[in-house]
Order: structure tokens, then sequence, then C-alpha cells
């Protein structure tokens, strides 16, 4: 009888322990998840702050215009950084189109516009804050 037992407790054991990946796969997938969401927000808050700089720079222009490309270089570094670790198509679409805006104030600060338009870029960003934060 004793005999009998130890392959139901092997095949017990072996279930047990499949189950138990499962069940921690399942949490690692979700707290991944989680992370990329965490990591969403967090850097869409530091590229508000870069908006709100860029605004700055952009009132400031004819004092520094340096400081205007480097507002849109940090936004797109951080704008690298969330379209590195999602695949979520709407974050990706909003990072895009902050892409678009960006490039458009670029091109009119290098065509001489000491006061380009900003409000797409500000646009953008607060869609990437409201996709990342849904």
């Amino acid at each position: 009888m004793a005999a009998s037992r130890r392959p139901r407790r092997r095949r017990v054991t072996a279930m047990a322990a499949v189950a138990a990946a499962t069940l921690t796969a399942g949490l690692v997938t979700g707290c991944d998840a989680v992370n990329k969401a965490l990591d969403c927000v967090q850097t869409a808050d530091t590229i508000a702050d870069d908006v709100t700089d860029l605004q700055q720079a952009v009132e400031n222009a004819a004092d520094d215009p340096s400081r205007a490309d480097a507002s849109l270089d940090s936004i797109e570094k951080s704008l690298r950084k969330i379209g590195d670790r999602t695949d979520d198509t709407d974050v990706n679409k909003a990072v895009d189109d902050l892409n678009r805006a960006i490039a458009n104030v670029r091109a009119a600060v290098r065509d001489g516009d000491h006061a380009p338009d900003v409000g797409p870029v500000t646009d953008a960003a607060g869609e990437l804050t409201k996709v990342c934060t849904s």
C-alpha cells in the first residue's frame, strides 16, 4: 500500500509545483504590467515638467534661445524611455503625436521663430498623461 501512495504523491507534488509556477508567472506578469504603468506615469510627469520648462524657455527665447532646444531634447529623451517600455497602442500614439509636435516647434525655432506655438506640445503631453493614468 505504501508503494502505491508514492506515485500518487509524486503526481500531487508535481501538480502542485506546476500550479505554483503558473501562479508565480501570472503574478510576475501582473507586476510587470504595474511597473510599466508606473514608469509611464512617472515619465509623463517628467515630460509635463519639461513642457513647463519649454513654455518658459519660449517666453524667454530672446534671452537664451538654446534653452528651448535643451527642453525639447529633454522631452525627446523621456519619450524614448516610454516608447522603449510599452506596447500599448494608445501610449505609442500619444508618444508619436508628441514627437511630431516637438519636431514642429524645433523646426520653427530653427527657422528663426522666437515665439513658436507650443500649444500642440502641451496638448500632446496632456494626452500622454491621460493615457498613462487611465
